[in-house]
């Protein structure tokens, strides 16, 4: 994320008043201050084999780390997912707030007030890497950005990531934001297989919006042969960080870097990561022992909001709860996919809004897409396990037991 212009909400102290400070207290003074200008993030890099999974190279794959505006894979991913279900369209407008528009630099401009469609805004966040476009996704999608968070974070752990944790849909610094390369890794997988008709966005090499010209911040692009995405990412916490793939011939390479010291530099990393991964599966290099031993990086699961196979066209459903947010109910559906997978896994998760008498709005946790008898046995092993649950005829809203 290219927040160069970021800057952290610290006291600025002028020179008069440091001249003012006694010998020992201005000692002290930069001693405290120091250590924060000098800190650098934590290295780490992982290549796969993009279809295959094969581990080419690692370095601290696990190691936790601010994705800075890596983070905006995810909240892409979840755009993509929302376009595969009909719920938006690349013409949908999406309303810009006041919070929306006051989010830091990088940023687009945008107004309160003002909409923005479904495609200006993925493009913005590809080339861009807009903080005001990703808060308005992330508001229009989940109601608030803390919901549109959890949202995030459930579908990390549908995919796998199972070290990865989202506070908001931007990477702006937050302490609970992280991630490791291999999570990255794996949702850049998944964003080539579930959403191949998406992915040709993040090979945007510029995008003109009110007037003005954006370039891509990933300089790959246009130096690396082969290059077609897809996110860098920096914070100052967080050094700069890259995802990168690259195809040769029938052989795709996914590269992930974090912590590198500006983007020359991450950028020179990510060359020479990508040649070694390219002449490995060329076989003009050996990989290491440990890489030769290394097992496979699995394809995460499908997720079943993009799931249309035969098996999800039944016309019962279960509930498991309702929720004043849509982030809660959104996670809530998720997790109870999660914990009766025999019955729910074919299933799709919808989140069903409700107004009260009172004018204010539930939203209710499902999955639907099932048979009777599932929807009865998915209730069955969800009680066991503590869980609400009610079976539901979806379209007519006919409940088969109550909660609870």
């Amino acid at each position: 994320m290219r927040t160069d212009q970021y800057r952290s909400r610290t006291a600025d102290v002028s020179l008069g008043r440091l001249a003012c400070l006694a010998p020992a207290a201005l000692l002290a003074f930069f001693v405290c201050i120091y250590p924060i200008k000098t800190v650098h993030a934590g290295y780490s890099s992982i290549v796969v084999d993009a279809d295959s999974g094969r581990i080419l190279h690692a370095t601290n794959a696990d190691t936790r780390n601010y994705p800075a505006s890596l983070t905006k894979m995810m909240t892409l991913y979840m755009v993509f997912e929302a376009l595969d279900v009909g719920k938006w369209t690349l013409a949908t407008k999406l309303k810009v707030s006041s919070r929306a528009a006051r989010q830091p630099a990088s940023r687009l401009g945008l107004k309160r007030g003002q909409t923005i469609t479904v495609k200006n805004a993925i493009l913005a966040l590809v080339t861009k890497s807009a903080n005001d476009v990703a808060t308005t996704i992330a508001e229009n999608l989940g109601k608030s950005e803390r919901d549109f968070a959890m949202m995030m974070t459930a579908m990390a752990r549908r995919l796998n990531m199972t070290r990865t944790t989202f506070r908001n849909a931007s990477g702006l610094p937050n302490r609970g934001q992280m991630s490791t390369a291999r999570d990255m890794a794996r949702l850049a997988r998944a964003l080539q297989e579930r959403h191949q008709r998406f992915y040709h966005y993040f090979s945007t090499k510029k995008f003109r919006y009110a007037g003005r010209n954006y370039k891509n911040h990933n300089k790959l692009l246009t130096t690396y042969e082969g290059v077609d995405g897809i996110k860098t990412g920096y914070i100052r916490a967080a050094g700069y960080n890259l995802v990168a793939s690259a195809r040769r011939g029938k052989t795709r390479l996914i590269g992930v870097v974090f912590g590198g010291r500006d983007s020359k530099q991450r950028n020179r990393i990510m060359t020479k990561l990508l040649n070694k991964g390219f002449a490995i599966t060329d076989g003009r290099r050996a990989p290491s022992k440990a890489m030769a031993k290394a097992a496979p990086m699995k394809a995460a699961p499908k997720t079943s909001t993009t799931r249309k196979t035969p098996r999800s066209k039944g016309t019962w459903g279960v509930q498991v709860g309702a929720y004043a947010k849509y982030g809660q109910a959104y996670k809530s559906a998720n997790d109870a996919q999660d914990m009766a997978k025999r019955y729910l896994a074919a299933g799709t998760v919808k989140v069903v809004p409700l107004r009260t008498r009172r004018g204010k709005t539930l939203y209710r946790a499902r999955i639907h897409g099932l048979g009777k008898r599932t929807a009865y046995a998915a209730c069955k092993a969800l009680e066991k396990q503590s869980r609400d649950c009610m079976e539901l005829r979806v379209g007519s809203v006919q409940l088969a037991s109550n909660m609870r």
